[in-house]
């Protein structure tokens, strides 16, 4: 039996290995946040569930292993940046995957947004695989900003069991941001 109650993220890192030059630096910005013993941001991260890949692991070898981790994930954040969509490897494969086969929610995180209340308008940055999804209804899709706040709100309430309303264009209310102080 397969414990999912990890949180699987999900990035495009242009073929860089400098974590600055890429999307990388959210997913280490997240790990920063989990270990950070002055907030409540807590994380189970589903890349620490299997054996690490190498930079000379197979395709084979990385396909597998990403898998894995996906079938123990209750839920998924993709980071959302203006490359994102431009990803053909690896990000298209994780969200079919994660949609398709585990039936996992997705975290659709955005840098450098405050808030997101019209999710359709960001619908140039998502990566094919996540708009034909949205498109044909076959997802559930809560959109946020890559902040603190909601995406502990997120993570800690949307899962394989507990989807968010709205389909593939959820997103939290006036009210939740106000509360939050982001507006």
């Amino acid at each position: 039996m397969v414990y999912r109650t990890g949180t699987y993220i999900a990035f495009h890192a242009q073929g860089k290995k400098d974590p600055t030059e890429s999307d990388i630096k959210y997913y280490r910005l997240l790990q920063a946040w989990h270990v950070r013993e002055d907030n409540e941001f807590r994380l189970v991260d589903s890349h620490e569930k299997t054996a690490a890949l190498r930079d000379w692991s197979s395709r084979e070898t990385v396909t597998c292993r990403l898998k894995e981790r996906l079938k123990c994930s209750k839920n998924m954040i993709l980071i959302i940046s203006e490359t994102t969509r431009l990803d053909t490897d690896w990000v298209p494969l994780e969200i079919q995957y994660a949609i398709d086969t585990c039936k996992i929610p997705i975290i659709a995180a955005y840098p450098n947004y405050n808030y997101i209340m019209a999710p359709a308008e960001l619908k140039p940055l998502w990566p094919e695989a996540l708009a034909q999804r949205i498109a044909n209804n076959t997802t559930h899709v809560i959109h946020v900003p890559f902040r603190q706040e909601p995406l502990r709100d997120a993570v800690g309430q949307f899962s394989h069991t507990n989807y968010p309303k709205g389909g593939g264009l959820g997103y939290y209310n006036r009210e939740t941001y106000l509360k939050w102080g982001f507006l």
